[in-house]
């Protein structure tokens, strides 16, 4: 019996479906490409935006398309939204919600051996917030694997914050984890693969703690004794998590590598309390000052920071988007923004909003902040010409060459050569 997958979305959606994958292989299943049309196809879902859906369903009718006869299994956000919608996809046999995870793995089986298996439909009856309440009793542990210098490791799951343009509560429940032992273990499973590098990733990592009673530090000092593993970055943490007390740590010489994903969404703190977000520009700019005094300084890297933004939400003034222009420009000046257009979601507070603002600007705007992008990350490679740095080489080659990327997330290219697949170097940018 051979099985595809196929991931959308985010790097927990990536740890996921790694963590399904190793259950069907243990069962006897073959990981096969989704072009060499396999027997069953699990399709792991986001839906973040109305684009994302739209992609998920030409994925799951490419996979019905390629190979008619196929199971097709679809779990992740957009089946957790759409519940509905997916199942009616001609080939779609399972549909796994949220609050499912835990019987991807045995009800496929299950269908697969012929048994009759119907997963939970009751869904479509309740309200939102109903169903964001029945999420939060299932959390896996999760982690990819596949690469063979990094991992991204899965330490927690859900949000409480419900920011008004945001399906994710709805689409993955509360914010919850599971104890910090069963993550070392996890942790200790990749290590073990000869894997160096290790991703945490989570819906709202810093939010760690809430169902075990332990703190966001607790978890970073208890990995960071994890012998094997050499590097560790935070995937994305909210500015109001990542405390003085956490940088104070990672900067006393730790394995947490200079880079932080930190969301900023817009530069304008009169939007910033509409759609619901728990700081504002003063905190924002100040976490990342402190940051910067503690841990850059002569002949250390700078810091790579990337930064998400939102263009276009609703009541977004031309004003309000030049703030945000101009705070990132003159304030934070990041290395990299991770720019996304809004888009309405049904079920939101934004959906039924006010003065939504015109596709065409919000084109133009996030056309702006590309440039400026381009331009600041320019600068922030060009800053770190000449400083020592330790790259991870990666195993891929292309036109004879190899790449790797350092601590502070800066890629660099250099002849392919096998012995350095992953090995740390030591090099002058």
């Amino acid at each position: 019996m051979k099985i595809a997958f196929l991931t959308l979305g985010c790097k927990l959606n990536y740890a996921e479906t790694s963590t399904y994958e190793r259950g069907f292989v243990e069962n006897g299943l073959e990981v096969v490409r989704w072009e060499d049309k396999a027997d069953v196809y699990l399709v792991n879902t986001c839906s973040v935006t109305q684009h994302s859906d739209n992609k998920c369903r030409n994925i799951i009718r490419k996979c019905h398309r390629l190979a008619p006869e196929a199971s097709i299994v679809v779990t992740g956000c957009y089946a957790e939204l759409k519940r509905d919608e997916v199942a009616a996809i001609e080939g779609v046999k399972l549909v796994f919600g949220a609050k499912e995870k835990a019987k991807v793995v045995p009800m496929t089986l299950r269908m697969l051996a012929g048994d009759a298996v119907e997963t939970d439909t009751t869904y479509k009856e309740r309200s939102m917030a109903q169903e964001y309440k029945d999420i939060s009793s299932d959390t896996i542990a999760a982690f990819s694997s596949g690469e063979r210098t990094r991992s991204f490791l899965k330490v927690q799951d859900g949000c409480n914050n419900f920011c008004a343009y945001c399906t994710v509560p709805y689409a993955r429940g509360e914010s919850r984890n599971i104890p910090i032992c069963e993550i070392v273990r996890q942790a200790e499973q990749i290590a073990s693969e000869g894997i160096k590098e290790v991703v945490l990733t989570g819906v709202n990592t810093g939010d760690f703690g809430r169902t075990t009673g332990e703190s966001f530090l607790d978890l970073l000092k208890a990995l960071n004794e994890v012998e094997g593993i050499e590097r560790y970055r935070i995937s994305s943490i909210e500015p109001n998590l990542i405390t003085p007390e956490i940088i104070d740590w990672i900067a006393s010489g730790t394995k947490f590598q200079p880079h932080f994903h930190i969301p900023l969404q817009v530069g304008n703190d009169e939007l910033l309390k509409k759609v619901g977000r728990k700081y504002d520009t003063a905190l924002f700019a100040d976490r990342i000052e402190y940051i910067r005094q503690k841990m850059e300084g002569p002949g250390k890297p700078k810091v790579f920071f990337g930064i998400d933004v939102i263009v276009g939400l609703p009541g977004e003034t031309e004003e309000m988007f030049q703030d945000t222009y101009d705070f990132l420009e003159k304030r934070i000046r990041p290395a990299f923004i991770h720019i996304f257009p809004y888009s309405k979601r049904p079920g939101t507070r934004a959906f039924s909003m006010p003065d939504q603002v015109q596709d065409s600007k919000k084109t133009e705007r996030v056309a702006r902040l590309e440039q400026l992008c381009d331009r600041l990350n320019a600068e922030f490679v060009e800053s770190n010409r000449g400083t020592r740095e330790r790259v991870l080489w990666e195993s891929s080659e292309k036109g004879g060459k190899m790449s790797g990327y350092t601590g502070n997330y800066i890629r660099i290219v250099k002849d392919f050569d096998p012995s350095k697949v992953g090995t740390i170097e030591d090099i002058t940018i």
